[in-house]
């Protein structure tokens, strides 16, 4: 898999750019445009570069001072059917789906921790059909607010923070999470109450036997176990860019079907459930963060044994 580097690069520092990426086997299809960029100002450079290769490359430019006084920017490269391409990623190392593009993992992570009206809706709404699961006992609603809920992106945030010391980060996700978990909750108790106003729920709506929907508030040594998995194979789909594999992760923690559970008790008040629901959501976080934090130790270490392995420099992303 390769990716395009697209910079714009100060006419004082073109030559050493161009110097760089022409000398480096893992380069192809190499393009100078003088006098291209118009904002910032200078010559326009685009690359196609390998994906285990991009985090030293954009290093070593950051090193140059281009981060500073010029631009960059990472897409992926849809096809590349030339035999150059193929040369370039057999020259880097290891396999692209191991390759870690750490700039591109750091800006994720400052995007997934910013909120927004489209966040709190979809979780509101996650949130929404999390409560009618219950009330029906539907395993297939549990399954479809699984999938609706954003929340691990802040999730995968929180460890990314911890991991590359980007400490901003860390506050910044877990009030997001508490923000929009507690409007979440409080929205739809509310609908709740309108629905016990109407006659359409009562106190034996969350008390009765749930056979399907029971366990979505009775945390256990497994729901720590699956939070565990879930994280680890949630960051190794955002850190590699496997994205179809987030569906799997979605569909595996009840964060969002607990805050549910916990709504309707809200409104029913019923405390033991509001306790178990509130303690199975709390379990899945910060089994999900522990997993994240580990697996991106991992990677990070893992992949300076491989650069040191074929004699790459190793330049980290800062």
């Amino acid at each position: 898999m390769l990716l395009n580097l697209r910079l714009a690069v100060p006419p004082g520092l073109t030559a050493q750019v161009r110097g760089l990426l022409e000398s480096d086997e893992r380069v192809t299809n190499l393009v100078v445009l003088p006098g291209a960029a118009v904002e910032p100002a200078g010559d326009a450079v685009l690359a196609d570069v390998p994906r285990e290769a991009a985090g030293e490359l954009l290093g070593r430019l950051d090193a140059m001072g281009l981060g500073h006084h010029g631009a960059m920017s990472v897409s992926e490269v849809t096809a590349s059917p030339y035999r150059r391409a193929r040369e370039a990623e057999a020259a880097a190392p290891g396999s692209p789906d191991d390759g870690v593009v750490w700039r591109m993992v750091e800006e994720r992570a400052w995007s997934d921790s910013r909120g927004s009206v489209s966040f709190y809706a979809f979780l509101t709404l996650a949130t929404a059909l999390a409560a009618i699961a219950v009330i029906t006992d539907s395993s297939i609603l549990v399954v479809g607010a699984m999938v609706v809920g954003p929340e691990f992106g802040p999730v995968a945030a929180i460890a990314t923070g911890i991991v590359l010391r980007r400490w901003g980060l860390v506050p910044r996700s877990l009030s997001l999470l508490a923000r929009s978990f507690c409007f979440a909750v409080l929205v739809v108790a509310a609908l709740a109450l309108v629905a016990r106003g109407l006659g359409w729920i009562d106190p034996s709506t969350v008390t009765r036997p749930r056979p399907l929907t029971g366990f979505i508030w009775h945390p256990d040594r497994w729901s720590f176990v699956v939070a565990l998995l879930a994280g680890f194979a949630g960051v190794l789909s955002l850190t590699s860019g496997k994205s179809s594999a987030l569906v799997g992760v979605f569909i595996s923690v009840t964060t969002v079907p607990a805050a549910g559970n916990l709504a309707l008790a809200l409104a029913l008040w019923q405390v033991e459930e509001m306790r178990g629901s509130a303690l199975q959501l709390a379990v899945n976080l910060t089994g999900m963060v522990i997993a994240g934090v580990i697996t991106l130790v991992a990677q990070r270490v893992g992949w300076r044994v491989v650069q040191r392995r074929t004699g790459d420099e190793v330049v980290r992303a800062r």
